[in-house]
């Protein structure tokens, strides 16, 4: 049996955790009320676990430590972490806030970096509420969630466009949501699935947490950091009482035509064969959310038409488009010239990863050739890994063509001669090939 870093011994294997949450996951299935024990399924194994799933290499939290640190007392680290858990006594530290870039670099997003620990103590959480609400939350819902991704969520949503040859579509934009969860709110959610005391308190820290921003420590009273480990699960709560469960249950049954919700996180689209249905619920969705703390972009939320172009129409001027998840979705038309549903990788999503790729080289363009090389063919298998879906080729190529660009832009700087003729750079491509663009993820999948 292969152990965890660090001192310890009886060490379980993977899988017998993953049978005590499936005995937790069948408790939640048989009794679909608010369970009051669960905190005893957190012992020393689950957190060694926890510690295993817990990134290694993130940035560090507000009392610095890192991974390599807490690992070498692991065991007296992880000891002291549950008696502290268990008693009451564990204090959630602040988190520490930074800002990422968002859209097209304009502007930022900001995330959360707990500590060490607190990621480890989350993901033990996490873990058991998880097994609890995966019973409860819809087919509609992708993001965050085992076994589910956002290609699940873009196929379900292309399957549903397919199927109902177009309609309207709503794109669904929430302002600042996850610095915007009400948490009075968010404790009634929990109140009907999640009654043990243990878990409610360390939640309740967690909520109650500050941020630390520069030298500035700020204690919201609404909102969970982006970033932590328990925050996409938290989110998913939130919005499966807010939108899925209510559209679900009140919504479907009042609509005359079809309709399709697909929700990753929160990024929503709603298709419609109705336009009267579309605009009903476009009406009334302010107000829901705004029910629950929660305000819809003005610009960002709209209403597109989305039916196949009439014959003779080019598809850049007839039906509408939309962005779901760094796609662009059009209509165009297939091989055998009929209408299907494309999708192309988003023009902000294409301009920032691209940006990426280019200040890299800028940065390292006198690191050894072979050490470029590796960098870049890492970035374009990550690109192809996630935009490499069916009808996307032609930005694929155009991405390789750019990376090409910018790779011999800055190795013209870096030989200090003018520009590399093509040639001569075509020759190190031979040498330091590329890979090229594939297909990771295909709509007609069996």
């Amino acid at each position: 049996m292969e152990l965890l870093e660090g001192k310890m011994t009886g060490t379980p294997r993977p899988l017998d955790i993953s049978t005590r949450l499936q005995q937790v996951a069948e408790l939640a299935r048989k009794v679909p009320t608010a369970l009051n024990t669960l905190a005893h399924h957190i012992d020393i194994e689950l957190l060694r676990e926890a510690y295993r799933r817990t990134r290694k290499d993130g940035a560090v939290g507000t009392d610095g430590q890192t991974a390599a640190e807490y690992a070498a007392k692991l065991e007296d680290n992880l000891r002291d972490l549950l008696d502290r858990f268990k008693s009451g006594s564990y204090r959630a530290p602040p988190v520490r806030r930074v800002h990422i870039p968002k859209g097209d670099g304009t502007k930022t997003r900001p995330i959360g970096i707990p500590t060490f620990e607190d990621k480890v103590l989350q993901r033990a959480v996490t873990m058991v509420l998880e097994a609890v609400y995966e019973q409860d939350f819809l087919n509609c819902s992708y993001g965050f969630r085992p076994g589910r991704s956002a290609h699940d969520a873009l196929q379900a949503l292309w399957e549903g466009l397919m199927e109902m040859r177009g309609g309207w579509v709503l794109e669904v934009d929430i302002e600042k949501f996850f610095d915007s969860m009400d948490h009075g709110r968010l404790r009634d959610f929990l109140d009907g699935r999640v009654r043990d005391g243990v878990l409610r308190r360390t939640i309740n820290k967690w909520l109650k947490a500050g941020v630390l921003e520069g030298d500035a420590l700020r204690y919201p009273d609404a909102g969970t950091p982006q970033g932590g480990v328990i925050s996409p699960l938290l989110a998913n709560i939130y919005l499966h009482e807010v939108l899925d469960r209510w559209f679900e249950t009140e919504v479907k049954p009042r609509l005359k035509g079809r309709v399709h919700l697909v929700r990753y996180a929160d990024d929503v689209a709603i298709a419609f064969s109705s336009e009267r249905d579309a605009r009903r619920v476009m009406e009334v969705l302010p107000k829901r959310f705004g029910k629950y703390g929660l305000t819809l972009h003005p610009e960002k939320t709209r209403l597109v038409p989305f039916d196949p172009p009439r014959r003779g129409d080019d598809h850049g001027d007839g039906p509408g488009s939309f962005e779901l998840l760094g796609f662009t979705h059009f209509w165009g038309t297939s091989q055998s010239g009929t209408w299907v549903v494309k999708r192309q990788t988003a023009g902000t999503r294409f301009g920032r990863a691209l940006q990426r790729v280019t200040s890299w080289c800028r940065k390292h363009l006198h690191r050894p050739i072979a050490e470029q090389h590796r960098h870049l063919v890492q970035s374009l298998r990550g690109h192809y890994g996630y935009f490499g879906i069916t009808g996307n080729a032609n930005a694929l190529a155009r991405f390789l063509f750019e990376v090409r660009c910018a790779w011999r832009r800055w190795l013209d700087r870096r030989s200090g001669r003018g520009a590399m003729p093509w040639p001569r750079f075509s020759r190190l491509l031979e040498r330091y090939p590329l890979p090229r663009p594939v297909v990771v993820h295909s709509v007609y999948r069996t």
